[in-house]
């Protein structure tokens, strides 16, 4: 499993490894070293995989992307790793590439397309903002079909163990399209305290993520899939597992019960 200590990563490990699967776990800093800029890396931790799931750190729309985990899939699929399951992103055109690139690599393969994290707010670059009581972002009234970290690894955990999900391509969401506002929203309510959401420009927004060690880049990812084009519901929960997706308000009251917004 490539990226298994990241938001889905380590998600999808937990329920392999609960199911009683042997689960490799490869990353920069841990037991099986794993870094998609070093090819060295990457035979030792494919030894004896029948299937992985692949995570491209920060985004599979990056510069690097394409090439890289093309080359990871080839080489995956010639040692004989008969299934890949790759996390990408809804809307994002620079992604498709890669996803063409994991379909060309001689392996089954199954697209596992996103929509933004719920959990960015609780386990990434959104929880200082939600603690501070501000999300000061550069989208405007965009909305998005947010889907839970929890949805995307049970259908990674489906597709990587069970028949039926082989050249499949599925879009996740949840089940309902919310604003940045209508998230401020639910987090007030979540949290019992006001979460307020002001609209800033894409250049403001550089320098806060530059302060924070994070890619400048994001910034402009917000612009590019936050323009309309994913105001709209996937069915892809439903498609992979026969069930609806968990709703952003559920997954609010469960987050603040855990403490993790508590200041």
């Amino acid at each position: 499993m490539v990226g298994g200590t990241g938001k889905t990563g380590r998600r999808v490990a937990d329920r392999l490894t609960a199911l009683g699967y042997g689960v490799r776990v490869g990353s920069r800093s841990g037991a099986v070293p794993f870094d998609w800029h070093d090819e060295g890396t990457w035979e030792g931790a494919l030894e004896g995989v029948s299937a992985a799931y692949l995570t491209y750190y920060p985004d599979l729309a990056f510069p690097g992307a394409v090439e890289a985990v093309g080359a990871f899939s080839r080489l995956a699929a010639e040692r004989g790793v008969g299934r890949l399951v790759l996390l990408s992103g809804r809307g994002e055109e620079a992604a498709e590439a890669g996803e063409k690139a994991v379909m060309e690599s001689g392996a089954a393969w199954t697209v596992v397309r996103c929509a933004w994290f719920n959990q960015n707010f609780s386990e990434s670059f959104f929880l200082e903002p939600v603690l501070a009581g501000e999300l000061a972002l550069p989208v405007g009234g965009a909305v998005e079909p947010f889907v839970d970290a929890e949805d995307i690894a049970d259908v990674a955990v489906a597709a990587l163990t069970e028949a039926g999900h082989a050249g499949e391509v599925y879009e996740l969401t949840g089940p309902r399209l919310l604003s940045f506002s209508d998230v401020a929203v639910e987090l007030s309510a979540a949290t019992g305290r006001e979460v307020r959401f002001e609209a800033v420009s894409e250049e403001s927004y550089r320098g806060v993520l530059e302060a924070a060690g994070l890619p400048a880049d994001f910034a402009e990812l917000f612009s590019v899939i936050l323009d309309g084009r994913n105001a709209s519901l996937g069915d892809g929960v439903r498609r992979a597992l026969g069930r609806e997706p968990r709703d952003f308000a559920d997954y609010a009251r469960e987050a603040a019960a855990s403490g993790v917004w508590n200041v």
